[in-house]
């Protein structure tokens, strides 16, 4: 079957390993059902020799690894707004630098849109593993109907980010990214919104996530709350969102963010904002 070509955009920085950068790109090219036919990897700034290899061997395997160098670290709302102006097909999919995707993601998400002309932006569940990729210990489900979506956005995001696959022009014409901590999808997604974008998921899990410790300590901190409550007040100052959705929404960003220690920040995100995955 024929499909609507595509790009994949990603962006890695000097902290990022090696091996699992590895394994990341090979999950989206060799062992993909559906090859894109460009994928834009931005560097952002200096990163280390073991890097440099995996990024100098993509190079050489494929005519379509295309590479944008940042002098400085931007952050990521930096760097992907940089690959979306870069793209060159409307089609344009996330992915993280040590993620896996399922085989068939892409496949599914062309098949989606060749069905659904009117959506902007198709994504699905995730799993979550720690250690060994075979490690499943949770999954992140997400509603899949456009109304559905909308009304989760009010309290969470409701796309999993690294899954999404999006049409370039719905995302230029919400402001593309933008630089906002922790949260530049989030932003992005309540602007498209906004600009009257189409949302849907697909129900399925596209991409295995590498979690651990790490993860759940970036959730938290007086830095991640101002940046949740700053996406907060920007729903309510749109009419997203009532006063008493935002007190709350806020109420509960304070007390898992800020006041909560780390170790119940993942026993809540295992237990509460996670479905336990049974293999």
């Amino acid at each position: 079957m024929q499909f609507e070509p595509f790009t994949v955009i990603m962006s890695v920085y000097e902290k990022e390993n090696a091996s699992f950068f590895d394994r990341s790109l090979e999950s989206i090219t060799l062992l993909q059902s559906v090859m894109p036919d460009e994928i834009i990897l931005v560097v952002d700034g200096p990163v280390n020799k073991d890097l440099e290899k995996i990024i100098d061997k993509y190079c050489k395997k494929y005519n379509f690894f295309k590479v944008i160098r940042l002098a400085e670290n931007k952050g990521l709302g930096n760097a992907l707004k940089i690959a979306v102006l870069r793209a060159k097909n409307n089609l344009i999919a996330r992915m993280d630098s040590d993620d896996l995707a399922e085989k068939t993601r892409f496949e599914q998400q062309l098949q989606f849109f060749k069905v659904h002309l009117d959506v902007d932006i198709v994504g699905g569940d995730i799993t979550e593993f720690i250690g060994e990729e075979k490690n499943i210990i949770t999954r992140r489900e997400v509603p899949c109907t456009n109304r559905e979506i909308k009304q989760y956005m009010k309290k969470r995001c409701a796309f999993n980010h690294v899954t999404v696959m999006f049409k370039r022009d719905a995302v230029l014409k919400a402001g593309n990214y933008r630089d906002w901590y922790w949260n530049e999808d989030y932003f992005l997604w309540i602007r498209m919104q906004l600009k009257n974008a189409v949302f849907a998921n697909l129900g399925v899990v596209l991409v295995n996530v590498r979690a651990g410790k790490e993860m759940y300590r970036r959730r938290g901190g007086i830095e991640y709350f101002r940046s949740e409550a700053g996406i907060q007040k920007y729903m309510l100052q749109h009419g997203m969102i009532s006063k008493y959705r935002y007190i709350i929404n806020i109420w509960i960003r304070l007390m898992l963010q800020v006041l909560m220690p780390d170790s119940f920040r993942e026993i809540i995100f295992k237990t509460i904002a996670r479905k336990k995955f049974n293999s």
